[in-house]
C-alpha cells in the first residue's frame, strides 16, 4: 500500500513536517537525519533523495517558514487594503500575538544556532531577514513615514529582543511590552514625520 494510500502524503512533505516540527523541539543540531527520517515513517535513503544533505534541508524548511510569512503579508494587505497605516497597526498586533504565544522565528533560530552555517544556510538566512525587513521599511515608508528604514530598523531590533525575552524571562518578562515599545517608536516617527493620525 502507498503512503498516499495510507492517508500519510507524500515522503517529501513528511519529511519537511517532521523535520520542523523536530527542529522546532530540540534543535536543529539535535534533530539528527536518523530521527527526522524514523518520525517521518520512512528512512535515510529516501530523506536523501529528496534532500542532498541535511543542510538542503534545513534550507527546505527555512523556505518553508519564508513562504508562511509571505502569506501573512498578502493576509495583512487583504484585510486593510490601500491602508498603510492601520496594517501597520494590525503587523503589531500580528507580532506581538506570535511573542505572547511563544512562537519563535525559525529562520533566527537557526543563524543564532549555526553561527557558522554554510554559504547555502546562511545567503537563505540573511535573504530572508533582508526581505523582512525590506517589507516592513515599504510598509513604514507607505504609511508617510519619512525616515522608514530606521523605523524599520528599530521594529526589527524590538521583535528580536522581544523574542529572546520571551524564551529566557516568559511571558511576564519585557517581551510583554513589544506592542506597547512598538507603537510608541511609530507614533515618534509619524509625529516627526507629520504622519500622524
Amino acid at each position: 500500500m502507498t503512503d498516499a494510500a495510507c492517508g500519510l502524503g507524500r515522503p517529501r512533505d513528511r519529511i519537511l513536517d517532521t523535520a520542523r516540527n523536530l527542529f522546532r523541539r530540540c534543535g536543529i543540531r539535535g534533530a539528527g537525519v536518523d530521527a527526522i527520517a524514523e518520525n517521518a515513517g520512512t528512512n535515510k535513503m529516501t530523506l536523501y533523495r529528496h534532500f542532498r544533505s541535511k543542510d538542503e534541508l534545513i534550507v527546505a524548511c527555512l523556505n518553508e517558514a519564508a513562504t508562511e510569512a509571505d502569506k501573512s503579508w498578502v493576509e495583512l494587505e487583504a484585510a486593510h487594503p490601500a491602508d498603510p497605516k492601520a496594517q501597520l497597526d494590525a503587523w503589531v498586533d500580528a507580532v506581538d500575538g506570535c511573542i505572547r504565544e511563544g512562537q519563535a522565528c525559525e529562520i533566527a533560530n537557526a543563524a543564532v544556532e549555526l553561527p557558522e552555517a554554510s554559504e547555502l544556510l546562511r545567503t537563505t538566512i540573511v535573504g530572508f531577514k533582508n526581505h523582512q525587513r525590506q517589507r516592513l521599511g515599504q510598509l513604514c515608508a507607505d504609511a508617510g513615514i519619512h525616515r522608514a528604514e530606521a523605523l524599520a530598523d528599530m521594529l526589527c531590533l524590538l521583535i528580536e529582543g522581544a523574542r529572546v525575552s520571551r524564551q529566557t524571562l516568559g511571558q511576564e518578562g519585557p517581551s510583554h511590552s513589544f506592542s506597547t515599545c512598538a507603537r510608541s517608536a511609530i507614533a515618534a516617527f509619524s509625529v516627526e514625520s507629520g504622519a500622524s493620525k
